[in-house]
Formats: C-alpha cells, sequence, structure tokens
C-alpha cells in the first residue's frame, strides 16, 4: 500500500485585498489549489467585500499596514506576500460640478476634477511609509519571496498621476514617485523580490 503525503500549500499573505487589484488576486490564488491566501484589509467594509468573493473568516484579517504589530502577526507563517496596497484618491464634489458645468456653458472654463487623499491615506504614507513597513516585516517574518504590484512612470516626476492629489503649495501627490521610493527600497532590502 502507497502512503499518500499532502502537499503543503504555499501560504500568501495579499495586502490590500479588499482593493480592486488585490481582490483579484486574491480569487486567483484561491482557484489555485496550490495555494492557501489570506486577505489583509484595512477596514470591515474590506472584510465584507473579500467575503463577498468566498474568503472565509480564517482567509481574512484586518490590519493596518501602518500597525508593524499587526502585520508582523499577519506575515508569520506566510511563504509569501503579494502587496496590492495602494493610496486612492477621493474626487472634491465640488470640482466634479465645474467640469460638468463646462460640457454646457461655453463661457465656463475647462478644468478637470480635483481629488485629495484621505487622512492618513496619502501617497507617501501609503506607497512608501506603508510599503516600506511591508517590506521589513516580510523581511523579519523570512518571507521566501515578495511581490510588488507597483505602476508603470515612477521615474517620470511629471506624470499626470503625481499631479493628483496635489496642494495649490505643491505638497502631496507624486503617487508614483513614492511607489519608485518603495520599489527601490525593496531590491536593496535582500527580501526575494517581483515587481510588477
Amino acid at each position: 500500500m502507497l502512503a499518500v503525503q499532502a502537499r503543503a500549500l504555499k501560504k500568501v499573505l495579499v495586502t490590500g485585498a479588499g482593493g480592486r487589484t488585490g481582490k483579484l488576486v486574491f480569487e486567483q490564488l484561491k482557484a489555485d489549489d496550490n495555494y492557501k491566501p489570506v486577505g489583509l484589509a484595512r477596514s470591515s467594509k474590506a472584510q465584507k467585500a473579500l467575503k463577498a468573493v468566498g474568503a472565509s473568516d480564517d482567509e481574512v484579517c484586518v490590519a493596518d499596514i501602518a500597525d508593524e504589530k499587526s502585520l508582523a502577526a499577519a506575515m508569520t507563517g506566510c511563504d509569501a506576500v503579494v502587496l496590492c496596497t495602494s493610496a486612492v484618491p477621493a474626487i472634491k464634489p465640488l470640482s466634479l460640478m465645474k467640469t460638468m458645468a463646462t460640457k454646457f456653458l461655453p463661457f465656463v472654463k475647462t478644468s478637470r476634477p480635483a481629488f485629495k487623499f484621505p487622512k492618513n491615506g496619502t501617497p507617501e504614507e501609503v506607497d512608501w511609509l506603508g510599503a516600506k513597513k511591508q517590506i521589513d516585516a516580510a523581511k523579519t517574518a523570512g518571507v521566501k519571496q515578495f511581490v510588488f504590484v507597483s505602476s508603470m512612470g515612477g521615474t517620470n516626476p511629471d506624470n499626470f498621476l503625481n499631479s493628483i492629489g496635489r496642494k495649490k503649495d505643491g505638497s502631496g501627490g507624486d503617487i508614483l514617485l513614492w511607489k519608485r521610493k518603495a520599489e527601490r527600497y525593496l531590491v536593496d532590502s535582500g527580501v526575494p523580490y517581483t515587481i510588477i
């Protein structure tokens, strides 16, 4: 009689799993019999989004990427981490009204809608400092592979995406530049990585 040995599933933490990209990554890993995904979500709303795609209670943890202790706990025993976190801008409603007015009133100067980032959700806080904390936690936990889902254009300060959320004084925004800084930090960290 042959003894059948159980195959060990690779435990993969998907950060930002309640967002669009993170949810897709989580679903793909869940559909593959080789992986045991765990989705890290920062709010109960994001947790519900994961449960809506079939995540069980033990496949979701709620934690803030700024909280080093909760990151360390989430990464314990993980073989890999897929970073899908990103700052998410919110449109300023009055700017949208002005933009819409330009469509109907020819004398109103054309303008684009303006955006802002929520408190503790700026590109610097999420795409740089939050990513840095995730990389550090993964290194401490002995994660074997770190996958960084980034964006193109990180070397171009004039990229339009960097202007989103920028204040009149020139501060804020720069989402691609902060992501690029985090990419360079990952490369220098010593953690085995893939940047997408």
